[in-house]
Formats: structure tokens, sequence, C-alpha cells
């Protein structure tokens, strides 16, 4: 899967997330004996921990689509969430589950909720979220929050972010992103995004932001590649030297992060797992939400991480992490990246 040189935008959720109806009785019978194992996992006087690691971790993307439908039916009403939170708490390791217990979209909102509760918004795992998506992700993730939260996913990030920030997250939240068109996204069109880029910036006093992040958000990954080729050949540096240049605090992070999930995503999500690390203490929400969401692309993601950093993602939960909480994790990354 070679994106730098064919890069297309990821698509997080599996086809089954866009099927109208999701009955039970479409639900084969692999999850049904993972809906039986939680129930017997979360009886009795004690939690069996184990038993859920392995039967919520080692999951992927479309099955979490299934499980909370048919544990609902199977145990005769119950919400699984719910269930987890009130067997495993509010914790890593609990909250963990509880993302693992929603399909992918209820997940993420659930996720964008958790960014905006309390004194302070979370940008960081916001526009994580919301930047850099496709068309049809971005607009299942905006529906799917209305109707878990019965508010306006746009409307809670106005009231969240504002400044350049808010240009960029909204203009993200808008799924614009044009379709490849050889027509029209032409060598001539790449130098004339590229030029309009320099134009607002360095071709000027002050920055026209609005521009940045137009040709940014709205350009198809692979003609993002050729207006990046374009402005570094004329102007000496890469549109991602150019951002930095020009934008600061999260609205350059914001901006460099739609622009890097777009040219080198394997890459940006390797730093971006390394960058919840960093520092004196680990960000284990930032950490638990960008595993779970980016869990199928996690084979090409370890394979930068390894180059960037020689060591794999699962070394780094292990230096991280500990208890029930790092063998959730590491569960998460070796259902698809499993360690030799």
């Amino acid at each position: 899967m070679n994106y730098s040189e064919d890069p297309k935008t990821l698509n997080l959720y599996p086809e089954v997330a866009f099927e109208e109806d999701l009955t039970p009785d479409d639900i084969g019978e692999d999850i049904v004996e993972k809906c039986n194992a939680i129930q017997k996992a979360c009886k009795g006087w004690g939690t069996d921990e184990d038993a859920l690691i392995q039967e919520l971790g080692l999951t992927t993307a479309e099955e979490r689509m299934k499980i909370p439908v048919k544990f609902k039916e199977v145990s005769d009403g119950d919400d699984l969430k719910t269930l987890m939170r009130k067997e495993c708490g509010k914790g890593d390791f609990g909250l963990a589950l509880q993302y693992l217990s929603l399909s992918p979209m209820e997940a993420e909102c659930a996720m964008i909720k958790k960014a905006s509760e309390g004194f302070g918004t979370n940008e960081k795992l916001l526009y994580s979220i919301l930047c850099g998506r496709s068309n049809k992700d971005m607009e299942l993730l905006k529906k799917t929050y209305y109707k878990m939260y019965t508010e306006d996913l746009v409307s809670l990030v106005t009231g969240e972010v504002g400044g350049d920030l808010e240009k960029v997250v909204v203009g993200c939240l808008q799924a614009a992103e044009e379709e490849y068109d050889e027509g029209f996204h032409t060598d001539d069109k790449a130098k004339e995004d590229a030029e309009a880029i320099f134009e607002s910036g360095q071709g000027r006093l002050g920055t026209d932001e609005s521009k940045f992040v137009k040709v940014i958000v709205m350009s198809p990954p692979k003609h993002l590649k050729r207006v990046n080729e374009y402005y570094a050949d004329k102007y000496g540096y890469t549109l991602f030297k150019a951002v930095e240049k020009e934008l600061g605090g999260d609205s350059e992070s914001a901006l460099l992060y739609t622009l890097g999930i777009k040219l080198k995503p394997f890459e940006t999500i390797a730093k971006f797992i390394k960058s919840a690390c960093a520092g004196f203490g680990t960000d284990e929400l930032l950490l638990t939400c960008t595993l779970i969401r980016y869990q199928e692309y996690l084979p090409y993601v370890n394979a930068s991480h390894e180059e960037l950093f020689k060591k794999s993602i699962q070394e780094r939960v292990r230096s991280e992490c500990r208890g029930d909480y790092e063998k959730l994790l590491l569960a998460i990354v070796n259902k698809v990246s499993p360690e030799e």
C-alpha cells in the first residue's frame, strides 16, 4: 500500500457502516459467541478482565459494528458500553473498553464528546478526529453525532474552538474534498494553487489563512501531492514548511496534521502516536483513541514507526502503559499487526 506514490484519503469506517439496516439476524455465529463470552466475563462477584481483553480487544472495526447490536439481543436489552463502564470503571482501561463497545462512528462521537467536556477543550484529540477525513466518513460521523446527542457537530465545534483553528476544523467538517479529476486537477491547476498559497502567505503582508485552508482541505491527495512538489520546486521548501512559517499554535498543528494525513498518512499517524507518549506523562486518552481509530492501518503505521523510531508500537505501549490497560492496547495492535 504505497500511499506516498498514489495518496488517497483514508476511510476509517467499514463498508457495513453504510448499510441502512444492520439487524441481529445479519450477524454471524462468531459474534454471538463473543457476546456470550462477554456476558460470562461480567457475571458473578468479579469481572474477568482477561476475557474482556480477548473478546473486545481482539476485534476489528467491522466486528465492532456488529457486537453491540447482537449483545443487546442476547442480553435482553443491556447496553454494552454501559456494562463496560459499570464493570471496569472510568479509568484508562474502562474507557478504552467503552470505546471498543461501540461502532467505529459511535466511538468517535463519544471521543469528540469527551474532548469537549469540562472546562477546557482537548484540541489535539478534536482535530485528529475531524481533520483529513473522507467525505463519506465525515457525513456519517455528523449524522451519527446528531443521532447520539441531538446536537449539530459543526455547532459544537464552533462553540469549542475559535480563530484560525476554527477555520481549519470547520473547513474539514464540510466534507468538501474534491473528487480527483484528471481533466480538472492538471499540472496547471497545481501551479495555480501553489502560487495562490504563496501569494496568501510569503507573498504578502500578513497571511490569508483561508487560502491555505481551502487548498489543503479541499484538494484530493493526488492533486495536493503535485501542489506540494511544485511549491517546493519553485519556492525552495514544502507546504509543510510553509504552514510552519505562516501559522502557529493549534491551527498550525491541525493544518499540518491534515496535510500529513493526506500526503504521508502512516508516517503522520506514527509520529502522532509518539507525541501521545512524549514529555513527562503519557496522554492515555489520545493514545487509546488513535490506536482504536486507525487500527485497520496499523500494519503500515507500525512499519513507519519502526523506521522512524527504531521500535514497534507494541514496544512503545509496553514502555508507557501498565496492567490491563497495557494488555488491551497490545491486543488492539496485535489483532492486525502481530509481533513475530
